[in-house]
């Protein structure tokens, strides 16, 4: 085995709006199918109005997340990005920077060192529907050929 880091990419089309999606199963085969068995990975999205976290991927969080961000930080608010660039979107910003665009898990034996009802999830914050690029980048060891 050898000490590499690999970088990997792939998209998400996403309805905005503090869409919610797992994206566990992508990492997974990502780390599965490049060979690494054990190290971290580092999940990033692009974009400064979407995050990644984890949660359990279930129906009443999947309703509870989004409702805390609209009483934290309310679309209704008068924001002063949206007076610069008119796109409505200043409470998506906050949002994602309160959340933050990258998480690290740790990986061995090729499967992500999750607990049993914890997913890796993409939010998207923004007001309309995206395409969002995740980064995957893998440090660890490396089977041989």
């Amino acid at each position: 085995m050898i000490l590499t880091i690999g970088t990997y990419s792939f998209n998400v089309k996403t309805k905005g709006n503090s869409d919610i999606i797992d994206i566990t199963n992508a990492i997974e085969k990502i780390v599965e199918e490049n060979n690494f068995t054990e190290g971290n990975a580092l999940i990033f999205v692009s974009g400064s109005t979407a995050a990644i976290t984890t949660i359990e991927y279930e129906p009443g969080l999947l309703k509870d997340y989004p409702k805390l961000f609209d009483k934290l930080i309310p679309e209704s608010e008068s924001y002063h990005h949206n007076f610069t660039w008119h796109d409505g979107n200043g409470h998506s910003h906050l949002r994602a920077a309160l959340q933050k665009s990258s998480f690290t898990v740790p990986f061995k034996n090729s499967k992500l060192l999750l607990g049993i009802w914890q997913q890796i999830i993409l939010v998207d914050f923004d007001n309309r529907s995206r395409n969002r690029e995740i980064i995957v980048q893998l440090t660890g060891f490396k089977e041989t050929e």
